[in-house]
């Protein structure tokens, strides 16, 4: 049997016919405020959204910053994040409402819906408009703007309105008064029978989308009536799941796409800790896919063939009720989850799936094309990533962050003004000579991609349980305000660019434990000065840095961690590889169809470093150029066609000129004889470095994996070679070195 049309494949039908949660307010206080109706549009008055926010459990050793605590600053993100801006202020809201109020029996007041699959027959129909209240709820905690408070007010009113007349006269009549959708509860109600997709389409994801939406508007704009809004929306489902046996819940969200029901558990959760009802817990458990969730929990990897978004959230929602409940399975699940996902499958920018799906565990060289990492998988694996962290503080989950952000998220929103389209991404192909697609008006990825570009700063700082320590996880162009503590903290950064980053207290002090995370990729140093005095804390790669002082307003702490040209290779082909100049993916600019094939270790001095085979682009930073292509940051988001990874081949033993005729062999393990001996670099001298190929030549003889003869010419064109030492190691390029991964 065939299977049924993918998403995208609707995508591009309904293109041709038809006309991305948010990171949540937290507080330590417990709160259960009854909705009043809808918050004044004047921002000064809904400051105490603060106070609206959902209690933080004690099962968090660090917590949050709120949106509005962090201020980008000037850079490549805050440009992404202005460009997004203008959309949010600029897309008609009564589009976004178009199919809310059809449903409801309402006036549209002429307006068409969105397109894509946000249509007035769409089965998805809905859950646009959830991800488009995040955006604007987003936007206001980010700048205060009061237009876009205006905005938000106005799309939660008109769905309370929604809500009430699905209530009063909807036909046919919602099984129970706090149902909200944009179409009729039948699509709920064939789910329970089994129906497949596409005759119908994931329809608790579109109910997850709006109450999260709704959430937001309340947690970070004040809107109470987006919380009365949302708590009728959770006893209704309540109402419909509450009873179902066990077997036919599971059964239902075993279903490809029609039972996909992106964070219902974890928004369920969510709404719980705001209203306090048990109701709402209990329905969140509802959501428990317990055939994975087992699995997980007991580390056993069956993810191959699943549909990659469909199951990344739930996993963010078993953290939430591990919260609630203490059931160490749902932890277990999440973490043991996440190391499945976050090596073996991810591709070099952060991303994960090939046509929406998990292949095989490691299988990245042997899938890759133009429908690799889906947008919302990385969106959901970022926000998997950030609450893992909240009760593990293992830097590898922000190193993935970094990744995922850097490489995919900030290169999925086109470098373009829009104020009809989101301009983001859906696919984003690894294969060779593919393009980025932009646009995405009504899709899942168009969706969380509006939501992406609004929230950046919403990890680079975290502060300790205690309220005793900073976590610095990502050095962005930024400021921290901590009222609690007094502290107004700036950060300049050129990230992602190379350079010192610079932290500045512009206000407050006393004693604090400064936290800055050391990634694993700064392997050719990690150095902090605190007031132009060199620190001499550990920095190991991987890990954190403490600087534990007490702070004075006026003090600074400069941080340099130069960056190396690097390649990684793919865990089930070797020789399939991205290269990387720090944390930063570049690509090969080529339209070829084919890979494109590239030898380094010829062009390698004595220092070892990639920088002999890639050289730096002039006048243009953080671009290089190798075998004639430019390789370009995957950030700068374009229509070029690109390669993310390259075949190496090394085949011959070569040092320079000198070419000893000898095959490049492997081990079994995977390096070859090249791979090992470039290890060692840097060579000190010419003397340094045949010694090493005199000592590693011996290794392979013993191994059977060189004749006595060809050792001998191997070690003869390494005495023979003239390899120098490169650039001056005083020179920035050459100091910056390569590493080979």
């Amino acid at each position: 049997m065939s299977r049924p049309p993918t998403r995208r494949a609707l995508l591009r039908i309904a293109v041709g016919t038809a006309a991305a949660a948010a990171p949540l307010a937290y507080t330590a206080r417990p709160t259960h405020a009854a909705p009043t109706g809808a918050a004044p549009a004047d921002p000064l008055a809904v400051r105490a959204a603060a106070a609206s926010a959902v209690p933080v459990p004690p099962t968090w050793g660090v917590r949050p910053f709120a949106l509005d605590q962090v201020t980008i600053g000037d850079g490549v993100f805050r440009h992404k994040r202005d460009l997004m801006l203008e959309y949010a202020r600029s897309y008609p809201v009564d589009r976004i409402l178009a199919v809310f109020r059809a449903n409801a029996g309402l006036d549209t007041r002429g307006a068409r819906p969105p397109g894509g699959w946000e249509t007035s027959d769409g089965n998805l129909r809905g859950h646009y408009g959830g991800h488009f209240l995040t955006l604007v709820a987003q936007a206001y905690a980010d700048t205060r703007e009061a237009a876009l408070k205006a905005r938000l007010d106005q799309l939660v009113g008109a769905l309370g309105e929604c809500q009430r007349a699905l209530a009063e006269h909807g036909s046919p009549r919602p099984s129970h008064p706090g149902y909200l959708a944009a179409y009729p509860e039948t699509q709920f109600v064939l789910l329970e029978s089994y129906t497949t997709y596409p005759t119908i389409w994931a329809p608790y994801y579109t109910c997850h989308k709006i109450m999260r939406g709704l959430l937001d508007a309340h947690t970070l704009a004040g809107n109470t009536q987006a919380l009365d809004i949302a708590s009728k929306m959770g006893d209704w489902v309540h109402s419909r799941l509450g009873h179902l046996p066990r077997a036919q819940l599971e059964r239902m969200w075993s279903i490809y796409i029609a039972g996909e029901y992106g964070g219902m558990n974890e928004v369920m959760a969510d709404l719980h800790a705001l209203t306090g009802r048990e109701e709402h817990l209990t329905a969140a458990r509802c959501f428990d896919n317990t055939a994975l969730l087992d699995a997980c929990a007991e580390d056993r990897d069956i993810l191959e063939g699943r549909h990659a978004n469909q199951h990344i959230p739930q996993f963010t929602g078993y953290l939430r009720l591990f919260d609630h409940t203490g059931e160490e399975r749902y932890a277990a699940a999440a973490r043991n989850f996440w190391g499945m996902v976050a090596g073996p499958r991810t591709y070099s920018l952060g991303g994960t799936g090939q046509g929406e799906m998990f292949r095989a565990r490691g299988a990245i060289a042997a899938t890759l094309d133009d429908k690799n990492a889906e947008t919302c998988a990385t969106y959901n694996m970022l926000k998997l990533s950030r609450q893992l962290f909240f009760h593990e503080q293992d830097a590898a989950l922000m190193d993935y962050y970094e990744r995922g952000l850097t490489n995919h998220i900030l290169a999925s929103r086109k470098d373009v003004r829009s104020t009809d389209s989101p301009e983001v991404t859906y696919f984003v192909g690894m294969g060779p000579g593919v393009v980025r697609e932009y646009d995405n008006t009504g899709t899942c990825c168009g969706g969380t991609g509006m939501e992406n570009h609004t929230k950046y700063q919403d990890s680079v700082y975290f502060r300790s349980a205690d309220g005793n320590a900073l976590y610095v996880n990502l050095y962005l162009a930024s400021t921290l305000r901590w009222p609690e503590r007094g502290l107004v903290i700036e950060q300049s950064s050129d990230y992602p660019a190379e350079g010192v980053r610079t932290l500045t207290f512009r206000a407050g002090g006393g004693r604090l434990d400064l936290r800055l995370r050391v990634p694993s990729w700064a392997t050719a140093g990690f150095t902090v000065t605190v007031n132009g005095i060199r620190q001499r804390a550990e920095a190991t790669p991987g890990s954190y840095l403490t600087l534990s002082r007490r702070w004075r307003r006026g003090d600074q702490v400069r941080i340099s961690a130069p960056y190396r040209l690097r390649v990684e290779s793919a865990p089930d082909d070797p020789t399939v590889q991205s290269v990387f100049y720090g944390p930063v993916l570049l690509v090969a600019q080529s339209p070829d169809p084919g890979f494109r094939v590239f030898s380094f270790y010829k062009d390698f001095t004595l220092r070892g470093d990639l920088a002999d085979s890639i050289a730096p682009e002039e006048g243009r930073p953080m671009h290089f150029t190798t075998h004639g292509l430019t390789l370009a940051p995957f950030h700068v988001a374009d229509d070029t066609r690109y390669h993310a990874y390259f075949k190496r081949a090394e085949p011959v033993v070569v040092f320079g000129t000198r070419d000893s005729g000898v095959p490049n062999r492997a081990r079994d393990t995977g390096p070859t004889f090249l791979d090992a001996l470039w290890a060692r670099a840097p060579f000190a001298t010419s003397g340094h470095f045949v010694r090493a190929v005199r000592a590693l030549a011996g290794t392979w003889l013993s191994e059977g994996l060189f004749s006595r003869a060809e050792r001998d010419r191997v070690i003869a064109a390494a005495v023979d070679a003239d390899l120098g030492h490169g650039p001056a190691h005083g020179d920035e390029r050459a100091g910056s070195g390569g590493s080979l991964e």
